[in-house]
């Protein structure tokens, strides 16, 4: 069974940090690129980063570049972005995503990411 594991949201103030984490399990990972993709309430999706097979290539959405950092660990199955300064706007629930050449396409459930004072 193919599985996407979302953790590390929460409530946090702006310029505050936090780090999300994807577990993943039921496919070959390291086969497959990684992104993560948000959505704000009453909004559509939105594109945030994503880092190829072997996570040599890393992009970022203009609105989240310099801040945002995303990683892989293909041994232990994981995804993580590292979120600094952040601003209200980021607030959203955060869906990890995997995909395979457009072929196969997985999702998390995600996780809430809640910033404000």
């Amino acid at each position: 069974e193919v599985q996407l594991v979302e953790s590390g949201g929460g409530l946090v103030q702006p310029g505050g940090s936090l780090r999300l984490s994807c577990a993943a399990s039921g496919f070959t990972f390291s086969s497959y690129a990684m992104s993560w993709v948000r959505q704000a309430p009453g909004k559509g999706l939105e594109w945030v980063s994503n880092i190829n097979s072997g996570g040599g290539s890393t992009s970022y959405a203009d609105s989240v570049k310099g801040r945002f950092t995303i990683s892989r660990d293909n041994a232990k199955n994981t995804v993580s972005l590292q979120m600094n300064s952040l601003k209200p706007e980021d607030t959203a629930v955060y869906y990890c995503n995997a995909d395979y050449h457009s072929l196969y396409d997985y999702w998390g459930q995600g996780t809430q990411v809640t910033v404000s004072s």
